[in-house]
């Protein structure tokens, strides 16, 4: 181990445990009072709106100063909700809040800088915020996934057309969301957007396959974010780290000190840094994660339209099966491949600069491709570090505009090379035909 990864392991650590210790306490302090919602007129029968009963006993627990939000065994149909500072939203098992499947329950807001409709559970300028038990938030998304395929096939902007996400923590610091299943959400599902101390654990997150723009956990422009043991399986990124829009103009801020750890990604796009990066990205360490049937595995993307610095990115302890694509890192998305005869660009605020990532200890079989490693010719992808890492895939590893090197690292590609170079690439990797401690010869 270096010692740049070793400073950005224990940073990392740090951050990690911060977190645990201030999620812990945060629970601690809204513990006194409960409200169930039955008792503010909920029925739970899954067709009677329980919007305003259960809207009801989160302002009633926040005059007492806060505490416990209870709903206990029973199906409740609601539109979107608020919580408040020092509120634990508590879902027992059996409990399952349904979100309404009338567009029109879903008021047209401004959200993220942009045009969007309003969660069906949100917390805005809130702190000491929990969602936790058994029970479950669905949002029955499919009548809003109909018309993004709708609009999609007749060439109409999606963006046209906002879809709500459906837990959105938005400028919110010491949040917990912990037990808890999160399912069917009409667009992103779980949003820290410009939040601090985050916690997510033991936690799972559903969509079917081909449910679009169904991202499982989407910290946005939010720092000081634990992902620990969750189960993805998705219809788009098992977890996406954002910090901007499309051509923003800014001011945008980074995504920073995020750990993602112990997780298990199914179906999904995989684990991404991106697309939407114009605040930037730095100190993220995901180990311990396994891949199973996703699109893509480890994934760091952007484009000149939406990018900005990413760097001290760590991946450990990475297992992937029949993960489509591995590695992909580029700067032409949503192209993962540079087009033919690429020319530099002027360098402007959006400009992508990814540098200084490392993968350790990353195995991947039954792929597709090995995977790519391209930047653009006025911003180079730097510091790219590969160290036992072994790949199997149909074809090899692609590199250009970019500078790669490791030891211990395999391909073993069915057809082509292990690794083709483009324009700009710059490989140094001590290569090795079986064991990890075995080393074979540098390509240069």
């Amino acid at each position: 181990m270096t010692p740049q990864t070793h400073r950005i392991r224990q940073r990392l650590y740090a951050c990690a445990t911060s977190i645990l210790f201030l999620a812990g306490s945060a629970g601690m302090l809204h513990a006194a009072a409960v409200c169930n919602v039955r008792n503010y007129g909920a029925k739970g029968n899954g067709t009677t709106m329980d919007t305003k009963a259960i809207q009801s006993a989160i302002n009633a627990c926040e005059q007492k100063g806060g505490g416990t939000v209870l709903l206990p065994p029973g199906t409740y149909l609601s539109a979107p909700i608020m919580l408040k500072s020092n509120i634990t939203f508590h879902l027992d098992k059996g409990a399952t809040l349904l979100g309404s499947t009338n567009r029109a329950d879903y008021p047209a807001i401004t959200e993220f800088r942009a045009p969007g409709r309003q969660a069906l559970v949100s917390a805005v300028k809130a702190n000491n915020v929990t969602i936790d038990g058994q029970g479950t938030i669905n949002g029955q998304g499919q009548a809003w996934w109909q018309m993004a395929r709708e609009y999609r096939n007749s060439g109409v902007l999606g963006s046209h057309h906002p879809r709500p996400r459906l837990v959105v923590f938005d400028h919110c610091d010491h949040v917990l969301l912990e037990g808890v299943t999160i399912e069917n959400s009409p667009m992103w599902q779980v949003v820290p957007y410009y939040s601090n101390y985050v916690t997510i654990r033991n936690v799972r997150i559903l969509a079917p396959p081909h449910s679009p723009n169904t991202d499982a956990i989407d910290p946005f422009s939010s720092s000081h974010v634990l992902i620990d043991h969750v189960y993805s399986d998705v219809g788009d990124d098992n977890v996406a780290i954002k910090s901007g829009m499309i051509n923003s103009p800014g001011p945008d801020s980074p995504s920073y000190d995020i750990t993602i750890k112990n997780c298990t990604f199914m179906h999904g796009h995989g684990l991404s840094v991106g697309s939407e990066m114009s605040g930037g990205a730095h100190n993220i360490l995901a180990e311990n994660i396994e891949f199973d049937g996703t699109d893509n595995g480890i994934r760091v993307k952007a484009s000149r339209d939406r990018g900005h610095p990413v760097y001290n990115l760590v991946y450990r302890n990475i297992h992937m099966v029949n993960v489509k694509d591995a590695l992909v890192i580029t700067e032409y998305y949503p192209r993962m491949m540079p087009p033919q005869g690429v020319a530099p660009a002027p360098i402007t605020r959006l400009t992508p600069h990814f540098h200084n990532i490392v993968l350790e200890n990353v195995s991947a079989t039954g792929s597709r491709m090995a995977g790519v490693v391209v930047g653009l010719p006025e911003a180079p992808v730097t510091g790219v570090v590969l160290r036992n890492v072994a790949i199997v895939a149909q074809k090899g590893l692609t590199v250009g505009y970019a500078t790669v090197t490791g030891q211990n690292f395999r391909v073993q590609a069915a057809g082509g090379p292990a690794i083709t170079k483009l324009a700009g690439a710059h490989v140094f990797l001590v290569t090795t035909k079986s064991s990890p401690k075995s080393a074979g010869k540098s390509q240069k």
